[in-house]
């Protein structure tokens, strides 16, 4: 903890006896002394998270501290639930709101998949103002390539680096360029790659279609899962579109479903679903009024799943 090293009061106990034995106490800023600050500040949850936050700065600032990062990973899974009576997205943004307004130098950082910014602002119609939003875009081939390649140069021998190089084709075209997907096909591969002998690998064949499976496992068939029968159908159209992986329209899913599928779908209908989808964390609509997969190579999973 960044601040559990701050020596915030300082106590010089004596002890009893012939020989007394004096102890020095220190307090520090941490864990314990924050939760004890957070429950004898009067207030709401925000009041009180807020009081918390400005007590380190100050404490921090005499440390001669520059400022503090806060990093929030898979953030859009952050959601209020007004039905329960819980918003914690909403005290979030309310509080960096407050701190920032304060001028503490204290920088809120949420990583997510694109339904991220739309929770944002459909939370607190300031959040636009808060942030300064950055879309990371999948890998090219040669970034690709390296992403796979130089963890490796260090380590491995010519003769393996010459096998990864081989292996690097397939790993570029299934993981289509994002980094999520380059790191869980390494990671397999490495583990399939074996036995190792001698600082070489001996086994040149990958089992990419089991791998594939395993990622369809562990990383599309919850989501999947919460879909309902004519929810994947109208899926499985848009994955079937050539644009699938980039944008699509309603127009365009309704023209062809009038290929794919026995009982095409209306547009109103269509828009109707897509907002269930977005609902899901399945699409999102951007800001041109076209849809996306919020989920990277779903189309491709979709796909897989029509195969099996």
């Amino acid at each position: 903890m960044v601040t559990s090293s701050i020596v915030i009061s300082k106590k010089e106990h004596v002890g009893i006896g012939f020989l007394p034995e004096k102890e020095h106490i220190q307090q520090t800023f941490d864990y314990e002394t924050m939760f004890t600050l957070f429950q004898n500040t009067p207030g709401l949850v925000s009041d009180k998270l807020k009081n918390v936050l400005e007590c380190a700065w100050d404490y921090m600032r005499h440390e001669q501290r520059r400022g503090l990062v806060f990093a929030y990973d898979e953030a859009q899974n952050l959601s209020d639930h007004a039905a329960k009576n819980e918003y914690p997205l909403s005290l979030l943004l309310d509080v960096f709101q407050s701190i920032q307004k304060k001028g503490i130098p204290f920088l809120l950082v949420l990583a997510g998949l694109p339904t991220l910014f739309p929770k944002l602002v459909e939370a607190r119609t300031f959040s636009e103002r808060m942030f300064r939003v950055v879309f990371l875009d999948r890998l090219d081939e040669h970034d690709s390539r390296d992403a796979i390649l130089e963890p490796l140069q260090k380590t491995l021998p010519a003769k393996s680096l010459k096998l990864w190089s081989y292996w690097t084709t397939t790993i570029i075209d299934e993981s289509g360029g994002y980094p999520y997907f380059i790191q869980f096909l390494c990671r397999e591969i490495f583990d399939v790659a074996g036995p190792f002998s001698d600082g070489y690998w001996t086994n040149v064949f990958i089992p990419i279609l089991s791998i594939l499976r395993k990622l369809d496992t562990d990383f599309f068939a919850g989501r999947w899962a919460r879909t309902t029968d004519r929810q994947r159908e109208l899926l499985s159209v848009i994955a079937s579109l050539d644009i699938s992986d980039e944008e699509f329209t309603v127009q365009e899913i309704v023209e062809k479903s009038k290929e794919t599928v026995t009982k095409p779908f209306r547009a109103s209908h269509v828009s109707q679903m897509l907002r269930a989808l977005c609902d899901a964390g399945l699409v999102y609509r951007n800001r041109h009024g076209k849809y996306s997969f919020a989920v990277p190579l779903l189309g491709r999973f979709i796909l897989r799943q029509q195969q099996n």
